[in-house]
């Protein structure tokens, strides 16, 4: 039977496990690297770059320092169809709060949207408007840091959906609004589409490289000029490029999931690759997302072993037969970072988007990149839509 009792969650990472973390990478083999090659990103992740966050992530990193930054907003843990799910739930005190479910997505986890809680739930602590108060909700996937380990299969995108719409119920909200990226944002569609009369308004938000996606997983426009349709071919040449992690995931997880939890070299490879190519392009060199913060959500992939168990999540998604975009007549707004001048033709080519905003700067991970305008798109979208 399930137990659908919410109890008080909180991080504690065993310092033995630290300390082994530590001394893995203390005594980790790295590749030889090919001359030449340091730098080189056409590859997978530069094996200069990796070393270097290596040795910080050993020597220079503090995890009880970021354990306590988690800590410091309140967590729970409930089961759902006999899975653990891990949340945060922050009540704000403003009297006309309505309820947000963050939904991320991967390689991401609820540290996106960490220091965004207080703006949202406390607006007025920011220097905001005591209207664009939220309850904030920020559920780990199923199989994601602390909604491990997996309790039986059959966990993907729709179950979870099924989860987080009983997990709203649970905590009183018969009425909410959503928001998500990457995996987050199939959930957020489909919570409006299976559960219509509860959500009021959904947000996603995207990045160019949704282009590559055009003929794979979205429908190709109409009426593309032939310099447009050679930028929709770069854009899918360059997700083919990119997509080995998902095509591995999706059809064999289990040797690379072995790999991500029993190497943290692995681990970190895996991960901050996506991060460096895709954040912000203008930060080429540099990083668009602070080295703790990475490395905290690294970390717990590594202290859960979420490495596996994502990747199993990703192939019951891609073996589950659903659609990844469902119709639905809930109020939508859209905010796409790192645009192109083809994201509205492909995303909203009927206009029908009520709110699509497109910024130059930001990336895949829009929270932790430009907190700032990630922030102020949610608040615009959601004032019209309150309840």
């Amino acid at each position: 039977m399930t137990n659908t009792a919410i109890r008080p969650f909180r991080i504690d990472i065993p310092q033995a496990e630290i300390d082994e973390l530590r001394a893995r990478l203390a005594h980790a083999r790295l590749p030889h690297v090919v001359p030449g090659t340091e730098d080189d990103w056409g590859r997978g992740i530069a094996p200069g770059y990796l070393a270097e966050l290596a040795e910080y992530w050993r020597d220079g990193f503090d995890w009880r320092v970021q354990e306590a930054k988690l800590n410091a907003y309140d967590q729970f843990v409930t089961e759902s169809d006999g899975q653990a799910i891990h949340f945060f739930h922050v009540r704000s005190a403003e009297v006309g709060a309505v309820p947000l479910l963050i939904t991320h997505g991967y390689p991401g986890s609820v540290v996106e949207f960490l220091e965004l809680i207080g703006p949202l739930t406390d607006p007025v602590a920011y220097g905001g408007d005591s209207a664009d108060a939220f309850h904030v909700v920020i559920p780990s996937l199923p199989g994601f840091g602390f909604s491990t380990p997996l309790a039986s299969t059959g966990w993907e995108l729709a179950r979870t959906t099924d989860a987080f719409a009983e997990l709203m119920t649970r905590l009183g909200y018969e009425k909410f609004v959503a928001q998500g990226g990457d995996v987050g944002a199939g959930v957020t569609g489909r919570l409006a589409a299976v559960y219509p009369e509860r959500v009021i308004a959904t947000h996603v938000n995207s990045d160019r490289g949704t282009l590559g996606l055009v003929g794979e997983q979205l429908p190709m426009p109409d009426g593309l000029t032939d310099e447009e349709l050679a930028a929709i071919k770069e854009a899918q040449v360059r997700w083919s490029d990119q997509k080995g992690y998902l095509v591995l995931q999706t059809t064999q997880p289990n040797a690379i999931a072995a790999a991500l939890t029993d190497s943290p070299i692995a681990q970190l490879a895996w991960i901050a690759e996506k991060f460096q190519v895709w954040t912000d392009p203008a930060r080429t060199g540099g990083e668009a997302v602070d080295r703790d913060v990475l490395l905290t959500n690294i970390s717990i992939y590594w202290f859960t072993r979420s490495g596996a168990s994502a990747a199993q999540f990703l192939w019951e998604t891609a073996h589950s037969g659903m659609d990844w975009v469902m119709p639905s007549g809930v109020p939508q707004g859209w905010a796409v970072f790192n645009t192109s001048p083809l994201m509205r033709r492909v995303m909203n080519p009927g206009g029908s988007i009520e709110h699509f905003t497109e910024y130059a700067e930001g990336g895949h991970f829009a929270a932790l990149e430009t907190p700032r305008l990630f922030l102020e798109d949610v608040r615009t979208f959601f004032r019209a839509h309150r309840g």
